[in-house]
């Protein structure tokens, strides 16, 4: 078993916790925006009854961070396995086969790097996520989905690129080569050689990938093109600025879940990266 340093053991803790109100939330007693503390507006931290406080419409605050966890975090693992999965396709296959194929997709690839990847989302969700009458609210399960599939777009050029560099450095190597003069089919030799090879190098990416989903999921619910009503976690950042000066808990509850997550994410990412480098360094 590989021995791992305390951050390493916390970022697996946080993110296992992470997963757990993710699974299993919707079972714990407290219901989020089920009830309406009328007469607890505003406690701070570690009050009676509300161990993270109520914000300034008497939603208790753990309830409410526990359901923007199971929000969040479904955006951030929708869209970074829905971007690798189609963007290590077209990367690994454009790598492998080269010529024209390859040049399309590293075009492709160019021209999806070229737009700000915030700005992107932000044009896709603005046009996806409205109705033609404007006072008619839209969903939140459609704004989950557009801005899935927005992040989505936004990561395919990024998680493809990175695949296909991935390809190039393993498709020359020698066990490849021996496979192609025995007559092996190129499928079987992407599945067999190609695949588990890049697949480590996706996976550290995609640990940085979630942390960059999440930002951007709160970025865009303070513009105001998001999770609406506080359902996640940019969302409850998004409407807890207005209580900063008279209930600071009320923002600072979700951005320290929201940082703490970020972080974790990056660090695992970093460690996933540094046992792929010193592999690769003994083959």
């Amino acid at each position: 078993m590989p021995k791992f340093t305390k951050p390493t053991w916390f970022a697996f803790g946080w993110l296992g916790l992470m997963l757990f109100f993710v699974l299993f939330g919707w079972l714990l007693p407290f219901k989020p925006w089920s009830f309406v503390y009328e007469n607890d507006l505003e406690v701070g931290l570690f009050s009676s009854g509300h161990i993270l406080g109520t914000d300034s419409n008497g939603y208790d605050m753990l309830a409410s961070v526990v359901a923007g966890t199971r929000i969040s975090i479904f955006i951030a693992i929708a869209s970074v396995g829905l971007g690798g999965l189609i963007g290590s396709i077209l990367g690994i296959f454009s790598a492998y086969l080269r010529g024209k194929i390859d040049t399309v997709m590293v075009t492709i690839f160019n021209v999806g790097l070229s737009v700000p990847n915030l700005v992107l989302a932000l044009a896709l969700v603005s046009v996806l996520a409205t109705n033609v009458d404007i006072n008619q609210a839209v969903p939140t399960w459609r704004r989950v989905m557009v801005l899935v599939m927005s992040l989505t777009i936004v990561l395919i050029p990024i998680l493809g690129r990175i695949a296909r560099g991935a390809t190039l450095s393993w498709a020359g190597r020698e066990f490849v080569t021996a496979a192609r003069s025995m007559g092996m089919k190129d499928s079987k030799i992407i599945l067999k050689h190609i695949v588990p090879n890049v697949l480590p190098a996706l996976i550290a990416v995609a640990f940085l990938a979630v942390g960059v989903v999440i930002i951007a999921e709160a970025s865009l619910s303070i513009l105001g093109v998001g999770i609406p009503d506080g359902a996640s976690w940019g969302g409850m950042i998004a409407r807890g600025r207005n209580d900063l000066e008279y209930a600071p808990h009320v923002l600072y509850v979700p951005l320290v879940f929201l940082a703490l997550t970020v972080i974790s994410t990056n660090h695992l990412g970093d460690v996933v990266r540094s046992k792929l480098d010193s592999r690769e360094a003994k083959v």
